[in-house]
């Protein structure tokens, strides 16, 4: 049985999505935090198992990993500690192969809290005594809209010195999880970085807007304190302001500026750029 965590989730549900075009849907478990919302009855629909499972509530993992071959753990912006507890879950569960979605500047050096994290998660997989793929995926193409800021409403981005970026479809980044489910011979281990063709920085979004919504966006480079001022100010908690500033020093020090054919390489084509993720975006809005 294959599991998938986080299947109401955009990435989780593109795996899903993927699997099911490949392996029959009894073959296919989801554990989600609420099995009664609407994504999860549409999987359920489709014949797929719906359990109930949550990182931060350990007790639900027994049932939601159970009888588990390969278990593909989604993380979430956690500490380590949730994802430590679904690793121990899958292995106890019997799984022979964890899939984990990892991030393609994880250390323990980064400058950006996510990648620290992931690279204490990536410890517990070597420990676990059985194969493991960490999934070392490129920035979420989805997540630029929102480190773009304000400056999609008023055409001045203003923000941190930064650097380029991979930034890299979910969509893309889905079906490589897929093959490491059902493939673990073709992506196992640490990954390459699995990332778009190029790599963009504030610069070349702003052009990008500017292109796609016909209005004249600029950047303006500012300080970290007026940055973080205006993150808060606009309603983000002050505890997720130093992961915002953290993504920008990251980029400065070309933690995201990668690229690999890795990706390419598992779809058979190109993958989708930042302009194609933006423009669809930001005409949905």
């Amino acid at each position: 049985m294959i599991i998938v965590t986080g299947a109401t989730g955009q990435l989780g549900g593109a795996v899903v999505a993927h699997l099911l075009g490949h392996v029959p849907a009894q073959e296919v478990a989801v554990s989600v935090r609420d099995p009664r919302s609407d994504a999860a009855r549409r999987l359920a629909d489709q014949g797929v198992q719906v359990r109930r499972g949550d990182f931060t509530e350990p007790a639900t993992l027994p049932t939601a990993f159970a009888d588990a071959s390969r278990v593909l753990i989604v993380s979430g912006p956690a500490d380590p500690e949730p994802h430590r507890a679904a690793v121990e879950a899958a292995v106890t569960a019997g799984a022979e192969h964890i899939v984990y979605t990892a991030h393609m500047a994880t250390s323990p050096d980064s400058h950006f809290g996510p990648a620290r994290q992931h690279a204490a998660t990536e410890q517990d997989l070597a420990a676990t005594g059985i194969t493991t793929t960490s999934l070392r995926n490129g920035f979420h193409a989805s997540s630029a809209p929102f480190m773009l800021g304000a400056g999609l409403r008023t055409g001045e981005l203003r923000l941190p010195a930064d650097g380029p970026v991979a930034w890299t479809a979910q969509a893309d980044l889905a079906v490589a999880a897929a093959i490491a489910l059902t493939d673990p011979d073709r992506l196992h281990g640490t990954t390459p970085p699995l990332t778009a063709s190029r790599a963009l920085d504030m610069d070349e979004l702003a052009e990008i807007v500017s292109q796609v919504t016909g209005r004249n966006v600029t950047r303006t480079v500012v300080d970290e304190d007026e940055y973080r001022a205006a993150l808060v100010a606009g309603g983000l908690p002050e505890a997720f302001t130093p992961m915002m500033t953290g993504f920008f020093a990251a980029a400065r020090d070309g933690e995201f500026a990668t690229v690999d054919p890795t990706l390419a390489d598992l779809l058979g084509r190109e993958p989708r750029s930042i302009q194609d993720v933006l423009a669809d975006a930001l005409r949905a809005h």
